[in-house]
């Protein structure tokens, strides 16, 4: 149990939460909470009448620091001894922790998800390969936008279950589940598409992968942002050198090519061949790895991003098309 102090802090002026709305908050299932309370003491501090036990803030809080630490690969045991062990005064935002706790359904008649829509519960759901509810959460998600569904849901979602090491049986691979409910639910998104398409002088804008390995679920991402934006997006796939991409910009006389690496140490080299090819094509290169880019072209046709939204808002002005309540550009 928590300390007696943390107790009679979470007791006073802070509401009393159900094992169910706590769950919901954390996007965990209602037994694991009851696990964690059997197993390793972080169960509810207050109770009401009829011995009905509920969460307080600092409760919740420490559950918070539970699943970073889980998530961040952390052996339960000692993440709960961490948990238990930080002093209250050191846990974070803990009066917020559950000012947004309401007890929730997760999903509607319709099958729509209801409830958050957090990295946690996106995690969690790839980890039981329950891909329907993975594509509920990533559909939920991209209300927002493709923008923030990337940098704010799908990046930090895909780091968590790339850091994860799981014995996995013939078949099940939550990552690959997880990359395949979010290019369904890219797929599937037919309102920007569709309005794009009913205007076939759209800029045409060709996205690629550098040739390092590099995965193509961010330049979907960045695809389905630019085509919200009315940008005709479209990513090479398949087999790809500096000959086949300079095909592709020949037959598509795209307005600019995009070249995108995710790799600490990027290969480039498609960019050097393809400005060679074609001189004044615009070729925007996504990449955080400072060595490639001081091999890139000096040319004014070729610029380097550092961010997905950095690049995002380079390509769309390129384009001529208005980012209206974009943010600034971090380039």
């Amino acid at each position: 149990m928590v300390p007696p102090d943390d107790a009679a802090s979470a007791a006073r002026g802070a509401p009393a939460l159900t094992v169910a709305a706590v769950a919901a908050r954390l996007g965990v299932a209602p037994a694991t909470l009851r696990t964690w309370d059997r197993r390793y003491g972080l169960g509810p501090s207050s109770r009401l009448a009829g011995s009905h036990r509920r969460y307080g803030a600092i409760d919740v809080a420490r559950l918070m620091v539970m699943r970073r630490l889980t998530l961040d690969g952390v052996a339960p045991g000692e993440a709960a001894r961490i948990a238990r062990d930080t002093p209250a005064s050191e846990l974070d935002d803990v009066h917020s922790a559950i000012s947004n706790v309401v007890p929730i359904a997760v999903e509607s008649p319709s099958g729509e998800h209801l409830g958050p829509v957090t990295v946690t519960a996106l995690v969690d759901a790839a980890l039981a390969l329950d891909a329907p509810r993975c594509r509920r959460l990533l559909t939920a998600g991209l209300a927002d936008g493709a923008d923030r569904w990337w940098v704010d849901l799908v990046a930090p979602a895909r780091a968590a279950l790339a850091a994860r090491t799981v014995l996995a049986r013939p078949g099940e691979d939550a990552h690959s589940l997880f990359d395949a409910a979010a290019l369904a639910v890219l797929r599937d998104r037919k309102t920007a598409a569709t309005r794009v398409a009913e205007h076939p002088s759209a800029a045409v804008v060709l996205l690629a992968p550098a040739g390092d390995g590099t995965n193509r679920l961010s330049l979907h991402a960045l695809a389905s942002a630019l085509v919200e934006r009315d940008v005709n997006a479209r990513v090479a796939t398949g087999p790809l050198d500096v000959r086949h991409l300079v095909e592709l910009c020949l037959m598509a006389r795209p307005a600019a090519a995009v070249v995108v690496s995710d790799r600490s140490r990027a290969d480039l080299s498609l960019v050097a061949g393809l400005h060679e090819a074609i001189e004044d094509l615009d070729i925007f290169v996504g990449t955080v790895d400072e060595d490639a880019a001081q091999a890139l072209p000096l040319h004014r046709s070729v610029h380097r991003s550092r961010t997905f939204t950095g690049l995002l808002h380079e390509v769309t002005a390129a384009t001529g098309v208005s980012t209206q309540g974009s943010g600034p550009v971090d380039r």
